[in-house]
């Protein structure tokens, strides 16, 4: 039986640590420097890159080396399983405190609590008012213009609202959860894929940067880039871009085709496709006449000239003259230069001209479009307990007020209490007894015997 005591102590020593609001705090602050640790260090690197980064003889301040980053798991710190832990520890935290005491404080407040002896309002310390004729329905009446939600019993009334300010804090507490386990589902189970395709190609999901332990690359999707294309400002300057791009399936039938740009993803089955970036991948020639001509490709190659992005290709003829294309974008004329630098035409997509007696036309200016594909599973869950969590927050500041009154046929008790607002709650309290009094001053003049004193917690 002792035994059995101590264990029950015990037990209920931990749930109290637990549930305590500075053991929340502390894990908060742990989680808080675990991410910072993140953001310093690059997570989801090669070995190679930690070892070039962080060497064993670094001088640096820190004493992260490789070795310690990969013992640890510092390249994938949301990933480990200590980090998990500290997440599940926080979620237990709340867990516990919900039904320790949130749950308990919000039963309470519910529960009718008429205050039967005069002595134990007296020891609230709080406002009380004397009367020598009182009547039930004029003080009731008086409360309801108030929205209080009204008990009696015999001679006492007991008077509460606001009480959604009570149950907010539950709230908030299921929202933290909610997240937490969205961002635990998020980093296990989801990926990230980065794709450069050409126009008109087709790909599948090969590239990924980034993925979770037990995250599920769904391969029976073929997935193209039917055209690419940029609109411009009036100053030249880029004002978006755009991919044509549709989904197949592993049938190579249709399931979706949109017109997707920056801040506009495609979104299919839980997967997102982000437009990130473009690049102008190559030239497509024909070189010679219609009846013997040979079409090639060549590449271009990005060059920053004084701050400003242009693309550059060399082709070679078979008595070694070379010729360089020029292009800033890909709405302008291509450029022709000589191996000088000095520019030698201007040529439009489709026309033709001649190097070295030989026709030349360029076909069309083949561009890459930059796309991010991304699976998130819990994403949903990170919404919908920010959700949550912002509207329990606004629902908090909802003031819990209560007002107890006790009545007999010489005396006339009045105490109220309130958990914020206690200026505004002092205000209503004035308010309700000058409506009481002055619906019953016709009858009885009511002399007050007691100066107004107001109770917050």
């Amino acid at each position: 039986m002792i035994q059995f005591i101590k264990l029950r102590s015990i037990k209920w020593f931990l749930i109290k640590k637990i549930s305590s609001l500075n053991f929340s705090i502390f894990l908060l602050l742990l989680i808080v420097f675990c991410i910072m640790i993140g953001s310093v260090i690059e997570q989801d690197k090669e070995l190679l890159y930690y070892q070039t980064y962080y060497p064993l003889n670094s001088t640096s301040i820190w004493f992260f080396n490789w070795k310690v980053i990969v013992f640890f798991g510092l390249d994938h710190l949301y990933q480990t399983y200590w980090f998990v832990f500290i997440l599940f520890t926080l979620a237990l935290s709340l867990v516990t405190c919900t039904f320790t005491v949130q749950l308990p404080a919000l039963k309470n407040a519910r529960r009718w609590k008429f205050l039967k002896p005069v002595n134990k309002m007296n020891q609230k310390d709080s406002n009380q008012k004397k009367k020598k004729s009182c009547y039930y329905i004029n003080i009731i009446y008086s409360l309801l213009n108030y929205n209080f939600h009204i008990f009696h019993k015999k001679k006492y009334l007991y008077s509460y609202k606001g009480i959604l300010g009570r149950i907010a804090p539950i709230f908030v507490h299921v929202s933290l959860i909610i997240v937490l386990f969205g961002s635990i589902v998020s980093s296990f189970c989801g990926y990230t894929a980065q794709e450069i395709i050409p126009k008109g190609e087709v790909f599948h999901i090969k590239n990924i940067v980034k993925s979770g332990r037990y995250s599920n690359l769904n391969l029976n999707l073929v997935n193209k880039v039917n055209n690419f294309f940029i609109e411009y400002n009036p100053d030249n300057s880029i004002k978006q871009f755009f991919s044509d791009v549709s989904i197949y399936d592993n049938k190579f039938l249709l399931k979706l085709k949109k017109l997707m740009f920056v801040n506009s993803p495609i979104i299919y089955n839980h997967l997102f496709f982000y437009q990130t970036d473009w690049n102008i991948e190559s030239l497509r020639l024909m070189i010679g006449h219609y009846n013997n001509d040979i079409k090639v490709q060549i590449k271009l190659i990005k060059v920053n000239n004084s701050n400003k992005l242009c693309w550059l290709s060399q082709l070679t003829f078979y008595n070694g003259k070379q010729i360089y294309f020029l292009i800033f974008d890909i709405k302008d004329k291509v450029f022709l230069c000589n191996a000088n630098g000095f520019i030698i035409n201007e040529v439009q997509i489709g026309e033709k001209f001649y190097l070295n007696g030989i026709p030349v036309t360029i076909l069309d200016i083949i561009v890459d479009s930059g796309l991010q594909i991304k699976i998130d599973p819990g994403i949903t869950f990170v919404y919908l307990g920010f959700f949550i969590l912002m509207l329990s927050t606004l629902i908090s500041y909802i003031s819990y007020s209560q007002i107890w009154i006790y009545i007999n046929s010489k005396e006339f008790f009045f105490s109220g209490l309130t958990n914020r607002a206690v200026l505004f709650f002092e205000e209503d309290m004035i308010k309700i007894y000058a409506n009481y009094k002055t619906s019953i001053s016709t009858k009885k003049n009511l002399d007050d015997l007691l100066q107004v004193k107001f109770l917050s917690r």
